[in-house]
């Protein structure tokens, strides 16, 4: 199963993505589900870096355009340290 992690601002493009996997019968081929953060626990406003290790701890993908690329705990800087993810409870 492919997990989607849908960042808030992204719920409605992910409705149509889904939509259009479901039309032409890729959710057959491919076993695909969207997630928002409500689903998972996570607060709209975390902070990129626990966005990050959220969905690297649990092998997610993400869908976001708003993550930032400034400042320390920016998506752009988290990803580029490379830490191992910690485990999230």
């Amino acid at each position: 199963m492919i997990t989607i992690l849908v960042d808030h601002n992204m719920e409605g493009q992910a409705a149509l993505l889904a939509g259009t996997l479901v039309t032409n019968g890729w959710l057959e081929v491919i076993p695909i589900q969207f997630v928002r953060f409500t689903d998972v626990n996570l607060a709209i406003d975390s902070n990129d870096r626990v966005v990050w290790r959220f969905v690297q701890t649990h092998q997610l993908i993400l869908l976001t355009d708003n993550r930032s690329m400034k400042g320390d705990d920016s998506l752009e800087q988290t990803r580029a340290r490379k830490t191992p993810p910690t485990r999230c409870q």
